[in-house]
C-alpha cells in the first residue's frame, strides 16, 4: 500500500478510538515498554510528546515513569528547529509551550547533543515487519536518527500491529531496531 494511503488509513483508526480505548492502549504501550525495554545501560532517552490531536500514543505515562523509577536517566525532547530537531533536556511542563502547529516543545532548556542519545523513541503512523515506518511525511526523526550514534537504539511506538510491508521506501527513510504495540514488542534485524 502507499504512504499516503496508509496515513489516512492509520488517522483514522487512531481518531476511532474513544477515551477510554486510548487511555487505555496508551497504559498498555507504557507497561510493554518498561517490560520489555532494558533500560540499564540507558543514560540519555530522546522522547517525543504526544500529538494530542492526532491521538498519538500518551508518552507522559513513560517519561513520569522514568522521572521516578529512573532519574539517573536523562530526558530530552524534541524542537522544531526550521526543518531539523533539536534535542532539549526535559526538567518540567513549565519549559513547555505550544509551537505554530499547536504541538507541546521546549521553549528554553539545555541542548542535548544527538550523540549523546541511548535510546530514540520515535512516532509513527504504521510500520511493517521489517521495522520501516511511517511518520506524517516531513521527514524529522529521518534526519534527526542519521545524527545519533550507530548504537543509538531506535524504538516506534504503535497502537496497532505491523503491516506485512511499506512501499515507496526512500533510502533516507528511518529503519527502527524495536517497536512496541501494546501486547507485543517487535525486533528488527537492524543491530
Amino acid at each position: 500500500m502507499k504512504k499516503d494511503e496508509l496515513r489516512r488509513i492509520y488517522l483514522a483508526k487512531r481518531k476511532a478510538l474513544s477515551p477510554i480505548e486510548h487511555s487505555q492502549l496508551s497504559q498498555q504501550l507504557c507497561d510493554q515498554f518498561f517490560n520489555t525495554v532494558d533500560l540499564t545501560q540507558v543514560s540519555v532517552l530522546h522522547i517525543y510528546l504526544p500529538i494530542e490531536a492526532k491521538r498519538e500514543p500518551d508518552t507522559w505515562l513513560i517519561i513520569k515513569r522514568i522521572q521516578k523509577e529512573f532519574s539517573r536517566i536523562r530526558i530530552a525532547i524534541p524542537r522544531v528547529n526550521h526543518e531539523e530537531l533539536d534535542s532539549i533536556e526535559y526538567q518540567s511542563h513549565a519549559q513547555l509551550k505550544k509551537n505554530e502547529w499547536q504541538i507541546w516543545e521546549p521553549h528554553y532548556g539545555s541542548h542535548v547533543n544527538s550523540k549523546e542519545i541511548d535510546l530514540l523513541i520515535i512516532p509513527l503512523l504504521v510500520f511493517d515487519v521489517q521495522g520501516h515506518r511511517i511518520g506524517y511525511g516531513r521527514g524529522y526523526y529521518d534526519r534527526f536518527s542519521k545524527s545519533c550514534r550507530a548504537d543509538c537504539i531506535k524504538v516506534g511506538l504503535s497502537f496497532f500491529e505491523p503491516e506485512k510491508t511499506i512501499t515507496e521506501r526512500l533510502e533516507v527513510d528511518l529503519r527502527m531496531n524495536e517497536c512496541i504495540t501494546p501486547n507485543k514488542k517487535y525486533l528488527f534485524n537492524t543491530y
